[in-house]
């Protein structure tokens, strides 16, 4: 079933914020706040509430890539890195005499990137890689300027989602490959009950009693649930001008990895 209630198909100055209808111009302000007030905690709540799971997701985004040397990522929703550094894992950054930026982590939020930044120093990047404090509806970078284009779990969080996704679309280079990890609202039957039990009740107790903040667990579990299913989210892609479009799920439909070429 087509989940028809998206915050890129609707033009009436509102958006979703998790359940509820904000005004546009509000909504980037009510998801900052969420991630500033969970950002020293951001990589630990991923590992409590998906078991471990997201790295193996990551992975599998990471696999599809296929780094190669000279490749250039732009991870949009970038957060604290976490896909940016698997793939910088892959890349050679110190035979590159250039030393010229071959990935760069983009994200709205200044406290998200800081703990990339951390992150980044602790592993010994100090060159190839650069930090953009921006959303992914203005990225400031030149058209066709990456051969990789990823936003892993941060789609949901976008305010004009058909803005963000015509602006990734702009920044790949021709023949460039679009990739987005995200959760699906879309789960297998015999998982839905479970599911549907962990993420109302645990999720939000995991929040409270780990990151500190309830609400902010509250909505990601709401905007899973107000995301597109995975064939809403291809008409989106071919609409933004992606091309070849598929995708891939995983773990019983809990999460999906979308993929799309710019022609």
């Amino acid at each position: 079933m087509t989940n028809s209630s998206t915050n890129g198909a609707e033009d009436d100055g509102e958006t979703n914020f998790g359940f509820r209808r904000v005004p546009k111009s509000e909504h980037a302000g009510l998801v900052s706040s969420v991630f500033e007030s969970v950002a020293d905690r951001y990589d630990l709540m991923n590992d409590l509430m998906s078991g471990g799971l997201h790295r193996l997701w990551k992975q599998a985004l990471i696999d599809w890539i296929n780094p190669r040397p000279g490749m250039r990522l732009v991870d949009v929703a970038g957060g604290t890195g976490d896909v940016t550094f698997r793939f910088l894992e892959h890349v050679d950054i110190s035979s590159n005499d250039t030393a010229a930026t071959l990935a760069t982590i983009c994200d709205p939020n200044g406290a998200m990137l800081k703990v990339a930044q951390t992150k980044a120093l602790d592993k010994g990047y100090v060159r190839g890689i650069n930090f953009v404090e921006a959303p992914a509806e203005e990225i400031p970078l030149e058209t066709h300027s990456a051969d990789v284009c990823t936003i892993s779990f941060g789609l949901r969080n976008v305010t004009d989602r058909a803005s963000g996704l015509a602006e990734m679309h702009r920044v790949l280079d021709f023949g460039g490959h679009f990739f987005c990890l995200e959760f699906s609202p879309a789960v297998v039957p015999l998982l839905a009950p479970l599911y549907e039990t962990y993420s109302n009740r645990i999720l939000p107790w995991l929040g409270e009693h780990v990151a500190g903040d309830r609400e902010a667990y509250e909505y990601l579990v709401e905007s899973i649930r107000r995301f597109p299913d995975p064939e809403a989210l291809t008409e989106e892609m071919a609409v933004a001008g992606f091309s070849n479009i598929q995708h891939r799920v995983m773990s019983g439909g809990i999460v999906a990895i979308h993929s799309g070429w710019r022609l």
